[in-house]
């Protein structure tokens, strides 16, 4: 069969001396991966390498066996142009991170288009906005909305953040409670706008510690989730 998607750009792979593995997030079809041969040698063929950058935002026209193999793509445009996202350097690091949790996040090979609709619009917010330091913070907050483990609200007030449970509570239960001044910080980021979050003022260690905390909480609800390669590196932009 042929589907048609909008799609976003998770990761590729180089596989041979001249075809590419890519891994894309359809809004129809959710994740699903793609053997695209002979793309990176062609100079004249309709799909072109340079699509594939790390999220990207793609229209794409695929053949579908549904059969558990690789599929293929028939045609493949730029959905939407971005402005800044692949030429400004804090930018380009917080895409590389993103793509980097994305890659650990999302196992659905079915259609999930609220997730897709909330990248799709984290991404132009990222691309058209100048004030971005605590976009990071926010993205994984939101992000956890989608994936099933947004963290309960109703005892907010409590010193205590339950991360294995995911929940905020008067006393320490486990190894996995926390408090302290970024838990008091993070609070404020539940429940805000990207907007918004820009204006919460965070000290360097505050921030490296709610990003900490952040990535152990994924950890802890997503099977198989590592800390993102590219964490390092926007580490040190942001620090």
């Amino acid at each position: 069969m042929i589907i048609k998607s909008p799609a976003i750009v998770i990761h590729s792979l180089r596989y041979g001396e001249a075809d590419l593995i890519i891994t894309l997030f359809t809004k129809t079809n959710g994740l699903t991966t793609y053997l695209q041969k002979g793309v990176l040698k062609s100079k004249k063929g309709k799909i072109r390498s340079s699509l594939f950058q790390p999220l990207m935002l793609i229209e794409i026209e695929a053949y579908h066996k549904n059969k558990g193999t690789l599929e293929r793509l028939k045609e493949a445009r730029v959905l939407t142009h971005y402005s800044s996202l692949h030429t400004d350097v804090i930018k380009s690091a917080l895409v590389f991170f993103v793509s980097d949790i994305l890659k650990n996040s999302i196992h659905e090979e079915e259609a999930n288009t609220d997730l897709f609709e909330y990248l799709e619009t984290a991404l132009l917010w990222l691309d058209s906005h100048v004030a971005i330091s605590n976009f990071h913070i926010t993205f994984l907050i939101k992000l956890t909305q989608y994936l099933g483990f947004y963290p309960d609200v109703s005892q907010i007030e409590s010193e205590y953040f339950n991360m294995q449970d995911g929940v905020f509570q008067a006393i320490s239960t486990n190894v996995y409670c926390v408090k302290g001044e970024h838990i008091s910080r993070f609070k404020e980021f539940l429940g805000t706008t990207f907007e918004d979050s820009m204006n919460i003022r965070l000290s360097k260690n505050t921030r490296t510690e709610i990003l900490a905390m952040l990535l152990v909480y994924f950890e802890l609800h997503l099977h198989g989730f590592k800390k993102p390669k590219s964490l390092s590196v926007l580490s040190e932009i942001f620090n």
